[in-house]
């Protein structure tokens, strides 16, 4: 695992940080008081450019490509968010984009998508890896993977340096995993500097391959791909952020489809924040433990939700 770790640094991440501060925001970091308690804190990656924290990863890769693979365009499969990361990117610079993106994507992400002028194709999740091969080959795109690559990872972990920024006396820093680049990045980015604090990771019981991929020692195609949070819902793992969360991540933790709707239901009730089923994962971590040392602060990962189901699942917390 070693050789992963490598691949990045503290310095990757504040060079990231750099380079994309002209086209991201820095997303507030609220006090998550009326949900959860306090010294709780909430950073609200729900309100980023696109709706949610893959444009940075996703600008940080755009701007390092090379005037060659600018040329052949980029390609990427997504659930829903990267793929309008990479779309958003591939705009700021004008160049042709196509996103992979799993059948069952939100109707809203699939429209932002297509508002950003990249192209889409729809397939089946069973055949979404076999697709974007078959599509790269075919077109000779560049490919972005939405975790599989240092530097998404490196641009994701631009969220840990600005939550030490507003929360230096951080104790535990709880965050939602599906590939892992954001947790991966996160992860370099605090505990390089803090390797007190406490990192946990937290995956839906229904898309456990995070959690499966550690026990057995090595990447893993997770046992379940059944949960209402699409977004965390990786078909599988990959060396690279296996490594780098074995070495810097704590804890992993599975929560319930259940536990996520609820704390989704807290966050828009109580909090005022719009987030996805991905983006309210680690809080449901968090309510589910209140052992959880604190100040904390729980990562609201994407705000990127259909209205419809949103009416659906909202009814008054407990």
């Amino acid at each position: 695992m070693a050789v992963e770790a490598e691949l990045l640094s503290l310095a990757d991440v504040r060079a990231a940080a750099d380079r994309i501060r002209a086209h991201i925001v820095t997303t507030p970091t609220i006090s998550g008081e009326p949900i959860a308690g306090v010294d709780v804190w909430l950073k609200a990656e729900n309100l980023q450019r696109t709706g949610s924290f893959k444009v940075r990863g996703a600008v940080n890769a755009v701007l390092q490509l090379s005037p060659e693979q600018r040329q052949r365009g980029v390609i990427t499969l997504s659930a829903g968010n990267h793929g309008l990361a990479l779309a958003y990117a591939a705009q700021i610079i004008g160049i042709p984009c196509l996103v992979v993106v799993r059948e069952d994507a939100p109707l809203s992400k699939l429209e932002a998508i297509r508002r950003l002028g990249a192209e889409i194709v729809l397939t089946p999740i069973a055949r979404w890896q076999e697709r974007l091969e078959a599509e790269q080959r075919e077109r000779n795109l560049y490919l972005v993977h939405p975790f599989d690559d240092p530097a998404v990872a490196a641009g994701q972990g631009t969220v840990g340096l600005e939550i030490l920024e507003v929360v230096p006396d951080l104790r535990s820093l709880v965050v939602p995993v599906g590939g892992g680049g954001l947790i991966s990045g996160i992860a370099i980015a605090v505990k390089q500097q803090r390797p007190d604090v406490r990192i946990i990771g937290v995956e839906p019981e229904q898309a456990p391959g995070v959690t499966e991929s550690l026990a057995a020692g090595h990447p893993v195609v997770p046992s379940r791909l059944d949960t209402v949070a699409e977004g965390l819902a990786a078909p599988y793992t990959r060396p690279l952020t296996l490594g780098l969360i074995r070495r810097y991540v704590d804890e992993m933790r599975t929560i319930s489809d259940a536990a996520i709707i609820e704390a989704l239901t807290a966050i828009v009730l109580r909090g005022k924040l719009v987030v996805e089923p991905a983006g309210a994962a680690a809080m449901a971590a968090l309510l589910a433990d209140p052992a959880i040392e604190r100040p904390a602060v729980v990562v609201l990962s994407g705000g990127n939700l259909d209205g419809r189901r949103l009416a659906g699942w909202l009814r008054p917390p407990p």
